[in-house]
């Protein structure tokens, strides 16, 4: 039922975010179908619906919490799980600032619930917005939820929480009305703002969850069946959608800031407290992204290309191409000779995304295998590969942490095959592969075996420190005996270029008289930082 307690309790919030789920499911095709701005892609309406669907799960499972079901949660409980789950299931440009809205209620809200605190939650709420987007344009939800704020701030002072959120409501309709005179895009389309469309539609649900009724007076969709081509209207932009959620300081997000609005446009970035939802449209997909990795974690990132798919052009593709990131030159030849397309990385210089996109379409595949082989490359790899897909190449992401697996599922490669078929091969490959480098300590430090000293030789076995020795040969012998003593039938050895022969040699000796079943393979053309690589299948 309806609440119709005259404030905004647990209670009002849970009715709330129903009633706008409600709502939203509607009208979202008609929302859908008058999504002009910023991009005509027609999913604004679905935007909104997703990510008030996420507001509504959060607040669910507060209520969920409550054993007995004969308590509620406090409103601030409510209210924060509203905003939480609002802001980590936010989708598109829309859905982002309705989470910054969300947010900047649920800041005031949380303190109070009476009709003067839904008053200044919604005031808070169009500032935060407007802060949220980069360059804030006029004739957008943004003018919506301002006309919204100021309507209820000139309510009377004894009025109730209904008589607010009507007046909010009633403000916003009006608003709406008028963003065809304000924005040229949308008064060529002849629409109003879906966005504000669509914000008006969730003020109708807050008035019906406080009062118990739905607003007389409702904002008649334009039906699908009359809207123009919007594309036509529609002006033209980057090429790309990206969206991640940022785990960042407020330091690091001011930066990304400034660093994304010099890549593209309609830039929103909401959140605080340590979590963020970023959005952005930009050409360079992998460059956003990348600016997420330096600012801090970035994780759900969504890639959506806006055109049709990019076509290669001149040449006819072949099927099957496989791209490897390689630490040396001496690895990197003997991967051009398995028929793969290399990326270098340089020591201090990982490859950035933009660098692996160039070398997917260098490839001229129709179907490609990624081998980022380093862990520190995952998100830029990831990064990559969404936008190659994108592009139109299907692109399977092998998540190789080391050279020496990525040369294990090169080895097993085998084009004939089905797409699915050849990757399950090289990935499984891949994962039966332990690897290990040997390193040079450069100060005293504290490792996993015990407490360095700058000079001495690192054995390092899935990425940790497991052996600390004087010399490359017989930090090399352990670490071989380490990983061998869990079994193993084929070592693979990658020498440095300052590396003699010799210790190749003696470790090929090793193995042999230790392990007769194990076969040993050499390779030179490791990184320089690393005298030596091992892998173990």
């Amino acid at each position: 039922m309806p609440q119709t307690a005259d404030d905004m309790d647990a209670v009002a919030v849970r009715t709330w975010c129903s009633l706008a789920l409600e709502a939203l499911g509607r009208e979202r095709e008609a929302i859908d179908a008058i999504n002009v701005y910023p991009v005509a892609d027609g999913d604004t309406g679905t935007n909104l619906y997703l990510t008030v669907e996420s507001a509504t799960q959060a607040v669910e499972a507060v209520f969920a919490a409550h054993e007995t079901g004969t308590t509620v949660p406090v409103a601030a409980d409510a209210v924060r799980a509203m905003a939480h789950g609002a802001l980590i299931g936010a989708r598109g440009n829309s859905g982002t600032i309705l989470a910054q809205l969300l947010r900047g209620m649920a800041g005031v809200l949380a303190d109070g619930h009476d009709a003067d605190h839904l008053r200044r939650a919604l005031t808070r709420a169009a500032a935060a917005a407007r802060q949220a987007v980069a360059h804030p344009v006029e004739g957008t939800v943004l003018t919506v939820a301002t006309a919204a704020a100021e309507a209820a701030g000139r309510t009377a002072d004894d009025a109730g929480t209904a008589a607010v959120a009507q007046a909010a409501y009633e403000g916003a309709r009006t608003a709406l009305e008028a963003t065809p005179g304000q924005l040229a895009v949308l008064g060529r389309a002849g629409v109003v703002d879906a966005g504000g469309r669509g914000l008006v539609t969730v003020l109708g649900a807050l008035v019906e969850a406080v009062s118990g009724r739905a607003p007389e007076h409702t904002y008649a969709a334009v039906p699908a069946t009359v809207v123009p081509a919007l594309q036509d209207c529609a002006e033209g932009g980057p090429a790309f959608e990206v969206v991640y959620l940022l785990e960042a300081t407020d330091g690091a997000v001011d930066r990304l800031r400034t660093r994304l609005d010099g890549l593209g446009d309609s830039l929103v970035v909401v959140g605080g407290d340590g979590l963020w939802n970023v959005h952005v449209h930009v050409d360079d997909a992998g460059a956003a992204v990348e600016a997420g990795v330096e600012a801090g974690r970035p994780y759900r990132i969504r890639i959506t290309h806006f055109g049709a798919d990019r076509v290669h052009p001149h040449t006819e593709p072949v099927q099957r191409a496989v791209v490897v990131v390689v630490p040396g030159d001496g690895l990197r030849g003997l991967c051009k000779e398995a028929g793969a397309t290399t990326v270098l990385a340089r020591p201090g210089e990982p490859p950035a995304s933009g660098e692996l996109v160039d070398a997917i379409r260098r490839a001229h595949a129709r179907e490609v295998v990624l081998l980022p082989n380093d862990a520190e490359l995952r998100h830029t790899a990831a990064a990559a590969a969404e936008q190659a897909r994108a592009e139109g190449v299907r692109v399977a992401l092998i998540p190789t942490r080391a050279a020496v697996q990525g040369i294990a599922a090169l080895a097993v490669h085998e084009p004939d095959r089905s797409f699915d078929e050849d990757v399950v091969a090289m990935t499984a490959a891949a994962g039966a592969t332990r690897y290990a480098e040997l390193a040079v300590a450069e100060r005293q430090s504290w490792t996993m075996a015990g407490i360095c000293q700058a000079g001495d030789i690192l054995g390092l076995i899935d990425g940790d420190v497991a052996v600390i020795g004087e010399d490359v040969p017989e930090t090399a012998r352990n670490v071989l005996d380490r990983m061998l003593a869990a079994g193993g039938e084929l070592v693979t050895l990658v020498l440095g270029d300052d590396v003699p022969d010799t210790l190749a040699d003696e470790l090929e000796e090793h193995v042999r008289e230790g392990y007769l079943a194990v076969d040993t393979v050499v390779y030179r053309g490791g990184p320089p930082c690393a005298p030596l690589l091992i892998g173990v299948e």
